[in-house]
């Protein structure tokens, strides 16, 4: 039997999963930052705060019906500006890295700033991340559902083009949180928007880091780097490799094996993985396990890329909702895109879109919990 629940106009909605409209608190400069919660009777929760589009909560069960929050985060709205890690955010314009911060258009050439290293960085220092979108609409039901909007105008961040993004999440009764992100624009540009969630199955607040997870990824090959984490434009197999995860092994079994170049480059896993299937029809991208909890994660997605990042840039600067310290490995990130430096590789999935064309990126998160 389900939970009686009351949606924003009021109406009584049974056996729907619950949707909330709240605020999450006010920043430095007087903003306020309003908060959507969806729950359902399951056990699994997530809270979305117009900061950024940041999935500040989410909650899952485990193998004994035990909820935590398995996601990274800050307890307030400020921290989110003041220690930016990107932790839950949607980033964009441009997920990932773009070479010198530079790419053509039709014959023009733009430059964006170069905020990590030499390279673009997840959209520049004022990235979607950063700014406030507007909550559209919030709908309980089964599912529920949270709307976004953020118009991102001509030049913002040195990008061509007025982007209209639309982020929507989507709970249902079955443990499954999808996030779809949908753009516009008024001229040629380049889009590439991802969630940037860190996740640690036993729990945000267990003092334990994730490497005794154990990941499947359904990647038969990756993109390696450079010395600055730009792709060499190689599609390199991973058998054989310790970046072989096509059957489970856990993150930190060989993350720290510095026979291989790749991981002394990332300091561990920082690499886009070519997911196997047809890109642009949702399949399975990877299954994460938590062996004491028993708490599953299974990724589906549509992008042709997902970017694998075990948490290796952490480094006891961010203090988290439960006031941990936020080391090296205390977290892993699963990041449905199209491939990193895209606009300058025309060998790589593009990341073009013109007037008249829709941008789609859709994943969904799928939690269940092994004996």
């Amino acid at each position: 039997m389900g939970v009686l629940v009351v949606n924003s106009l009021g109406a009584s909605v049974a056996g729907a999963v619950e949707a909330r409209r709240g605020e999450f608190g006010t920043l430095a400069d007087g903003r306020k930052v309003e908060s959507v919660e969806l729950a359902n009777a399951k056990g699994m929760s997530v809270r979305i705060l117009a900061l950024g589009g940041v999935i500040q909560e989410l909650k899952a069960p485990d193998r004994n019906g035990k909820s935590a929050d398995v996601v990274l985060g800050y307890a307030t709205a400020q921290q989110y500006v003041d220690q930016p890690q990107y932790f839950g955010a949607t980033v964009g314009r441009y997920a990932n890295r773009i070479a010198a911060g530079k790419f053509s258009l039709d014959g023009k050439q733009y430059q964006l700033e170069t905020n990590d290293g030499p390279n673009h960085l997840h959209g520049g220092k004022r990235g979607f991340d950063k700014v406030l979108w507007k909550i559209e609409s919030v709908s309980a039901g089964s599912p529920a559902k949270a709307v976004l909007t953020y118009a991102s105008a001509d030049g913002e961040g040195g990008y061509p083009g007025k982007l209209q993004v639309t982020a929507t999440y989507t709970l249902n009764d079955k443990n499954e949180l999808s996030i779809e992100y949908r753009a516009t624009t008024d001229k040629p540009t380049i889009v590439n928007i991802t969630n940037h969630s860190y996740f640690n199955l036993a729990g945000e607040a267990a003092p334990t880091d994730v490497f005794g997870h154990r990941l499947t990824l359904f990647a038969s090959k990756y993109t390696p780097v450079n010395a600055t984490l730009i792709p060499t434009g190689e599609r390199r197999a991973v058998a054989g490799t310790a970046f072989d995860f096509t059957k489970p092994h856990t993150i930190g079994e060989r993350v720290r094996d510095g026979r291989d170049e790749q991981l002394r480059i990332g300091r561990g896993y920082d690499h886009n993985y070519i997911v196997d299937g047809e890109a642009g029809k949702l399949r399975p991208a990877a299954r994460v396990e938590e062996p004491t909890s028993g708490r599953v994660l299974e990724l589906l997605q549509d992008a042709p890329g997902v970017q694998f990042y075990s948490g290796n840039f952490l480094d006891a600067t961010s203090t988290g909702k439960s006031q941990r310290v936020y080391r090296q490995g205390d977290g892993f990130c699963l990041e449905p895109q199209v491939f990193p430096d895209s606009p300058n590789r025309s060998d790589f999935p593009n990341a073009r879109l013109n007037p008249g064309q829709t941008y789609v990126n859709t994943m969904v998160l799928r939690f269940s919990a092994a004996p």
